[in-house]
């Protein structure tokens, strides 16, 4: 029997992402996705700790491992696992392990302030695993979230894009939302440029079996 594995959505635009990825490389792997918008609208608003209680709940209630796509709360559903026994991974947490061996100047692009705290510390968190220096700069692409939710995919990667494109001083760059993952295609930057969805779907469902 396929372990099914729960993704934890903030946006119902990551459905068809992780579907697609799904059915190009791993196809036969089951896949529940749960969107639940508001806990980035509360994060953003007030904090992750604010969302705690929902997640506890929607944690406790999943039947095997959980996949955590909003990268403003991974964080803290991650930290909540042991108390609930649930297995739950960050859909960022690959990527920053790849980037931290990419070399020490990591540069994170985000669309959305909330996500610099938790991803700066989870690359800070896997480069002292690796035992590797990490010097991280942050960029937040302004204007970029609203045409998100505006529902302008095009202009939104674009815009990812051509931040992207400015960045300099730095050895990798890492899209730090996994809305933002599809702009790496559209860069012109030579420097190397990491997303989350994939390599974190592969970790999970590794770990699901």
């Amino acid at each position: 029997m396929v372990t099914p594995l729960t993704l934890l959505h903030t946006s119902p635009v990551h459905v068809p992402v992780f579907d697609a990825l799904r059915d190009r490389d791993h196809p036969g792997a089951v896949l529940r996705h749960l969107v639940v918008p508001e806990l980035l609208d509360r994060t953003r608003a007030e904090g992750p700790d604010s969302v705690v209680p929902a997640l506890r709940e929607l944690l406790a209630d999943s039947a095997g491992p959980v996949l955590v796509t909003c990268s403003s709360i991974g964080a803290v559903a991650e930290s909540l696992a042991p108390e609930l026994g649930v297995r739950v991974l960050r859909v960022d947490r690959p990527m920053a392990a790849r980037a931290v061996r990419g070399g020490p100047r990591v540069a994170v692009l985000a669309t959305v302030e909330s996500t610099l705290a938790p991803t700066v510390a989870l690359l800070e968190e896997e480069a002292e695993r690796a035992g590797l220096p990490v010097s991280i700069t942050t960029h937040v692409i302004a204007d970029a979230w609203s045409l998100f939710e505006a529902g302008d995919t095009a202009g939104y990667l674009d815009l990812v894009a051509r931040a992207a494109d400015d960045v300099a001083e730095a050895d990798v760059m890492v899209l730090a939302q996994a809305s933002m993952a599809e702009a790496a295609a559209r860069a012109k930057s030579t420097l190397p440029i990491l997303s989350s969805p994939a390599p974190g779907l592969t970790a999970a469902l590794h770990a699901a079996r």
